[in-house]
């Protein structure tokens, strides 16, 4: 019987991972769009110019695409429950992975390459974005069921999410740099085709992986898959948390992902423009392995300092590193590894924090029922900050090149910025985010029915009818079964 007790909460780890890995996916995505850039500016260098600022388009076509997933999909997660969404997802994402791989034109002409990758991309992101009111949701519900140490809770939840989005950036850096040793220069398309065709593994075998699973019980008994939802009263208690939390994300967005996007072109730019692709994509991978030291130092801290602290810690200290970044750039720029490590650490920083914590914040600030909208609005939000934050990066680098275009300094600029918007984030998290408990979301459900049925409104409805006979244990049943160390 000793035994039996690690199997179980190892179990329970594994559906975890199960509902959260799927997010390797939108960092593969948006981390692979940057190369995939590259590599096309590299291939029609012989008079077939690339459209101006489209592997922004790109990038932001994406984006968009993550936002009609999370909106769209937030609802359906709380209506049509997780499973169906993350099976969904990772149906989307499988196929338009395959698509985009293989976009090509009428005639094989640029202008329809461009209009088909775009379009796939765009398609692809409604997938990507799926799997956050879905898997993220899913996830969080699951990190505090039987099995699971109260201790851990948070901790598994951000190695499942973040920690995956973040594994995808560094495979999404690694992958165009082997396919380049493998296949040279002189084969720069099926490079960049094969970058893109890739994601198919991993939205194939999570697909596989979910087969089998279960709604979590916590959307057993607290869904309003059934019954009418009263939004009027959901906003007057959620409207602040949701607000704070969408400030935060959006910042957050707005610093990562064009900071991950524009890595190559930056280090292109440092490097100049005759640097071999495998000297840009080396650094490439260099910086992107920042963001794991993050997000795990992050994961093992979290439960102890809480979500909000060490949210407000990473905001901090990415700040700082960004404003010496910011004063040092024309020194650090001639030493590309010591720029290189200094910038990696930035994004790190940012990892170690908001990274990991606005999903653990948006997932369990909300009660049961409208968690999947909550955090697909929580999200969509971030990701307008994601694509504002792709247009405003070029822009920005010429406002600090002061009208001289080979200045350097202009690379100075989004640091000046992201740092000074660490900050402001900071201080909305400090003033405004409540502090979250271990087995919180409970509690929270408790509460919100409760506030339900003091204003008036039937919970008898609430709840998948077909489990309405599988009570709850009693409290203390709970608190033991806890303590299992996983």
């Amino acid at each position: 019987m000793s035994e039996s007790k690690p199997r179980v909460g190892l179990s329970q780890v594994s559906l975890i991972f199960a509902c959260g890995t799927a997010l390797f996916s939108d960092g593969y995505a948006n981390g692979i769009i940057g190369s995939v850039g590259t590599l096309l500016k590299r291939q029609f260098t012989d008079g077939k110019a690339l459209p101006h600022n489209f592997s922004t388009t790109l990038a932001s076509l994406a984006f968009a695409g993550t936002i009609v997933g999370m909106l769209t999909f937030g609802y359906l997660s709380d209506k049509m429950g997780r499973k169906f969404g993350m099976m969904t997802a990772t149906g989307i994402v499988f196929l338009f992975s395959a698509l985009s791989a293989a976009s090509k034109g009428a005639h094989n002409s640029l202008d329809g390459l461009l209009a088909a990758l775009a379009a796939f991309r765009f398609l692809l992101g409604i997938g990507v974005g799926a799997e956050y009111p879905c898997g993220s949701v899913a996830a969080s519900e699951q990190s505090e069921e039987k099995g699971i140490a109260a201790n851990s809770q948070h901790r598994w939840f951000c190695l499942a999410t973040n920690s995956m989005i973040d594994f995808g950036f560094v495979v999404s850096a690694f992958v165009p740099l082997v396919l380049f040793w493998i296949f040279g220069e002189n084969h720069l398309n099926v490079i960049w085709r094969l970058s893109l065709g890739l994601g198919v593994i991993p939205a194939g075998a999570v697909f596989l992986w979910r087969l089998k699973m279960e709604e979590p019980s916590r959307y057993k008994r607290d869904s309003m898959k059934r019954a009418k939802v009263p939004y009027m009263l959901i906003f007057k208690r959620y409207w602040l948390r949701l607000a704070a939390i969408c400030i935060t994300w959006f910042i957050y967005d707005f610093i990562t992902y064009p900071f991950g996007i524009y890595s190559s072109s930056v280090l292109d730019v440092i490097e100049g423009d005759t640097t071999s692709l495998a000297v840009i994509f080396g650094w490439n991978v260099v910086i992107n392995l920042f963001y794991m030291p993050g997000t795990i130092i992050g994961a093992f801290c979290v439960d102890y300092l809480g979500p909000k602290y060490t949210q407000i810690t990473g905001l901090l200290l990415q700040a700082i590193i960004g404003f010496i970044m910011s004063g040092l750039y024309t020194k650090l720029i001639d030493h590309i590894a010591a720029f290189a490590v200094v910038y990696g650490i930035f994004l790190s920083f940012g990892e170690f924090g908001p990274g990991n914590c606005l999903g653990l914040l948006a997932s369990k600030s909300a009660p049961t029922a409208v968690r999947g909208q909550f955090y697909g609005i929580a999200a969509a939000v971030g990701k307008v900050g994601a694509f504002v934050g792709t247009w405003a990066f070029p822009p920005m680098i010429a406002a600090f090149q002061k009208g001289n275009p080979n200045s350097t300094l202009g690379n100075t600029g989004p640091f000046w910025v992201g740092s000074g918007l660490a900050v402001f984030s900071a201080l909305i998290t400090f003033f405004f985010i409540v502090p979250l408990s271990h087995d919180g979301m409970e509690a929270e459900d408790v509460a919100f029915r409760q506030y339900l049925e003091d204003n008036g409104y039937d919970t008898s409805q609430m709840g998948l009818f077909e489990t309405s006979s599988i009570e709850t244990s009693s409290a203390d049943e709970k608190m033991d079964e806890k303590k299992m160390v996983v």
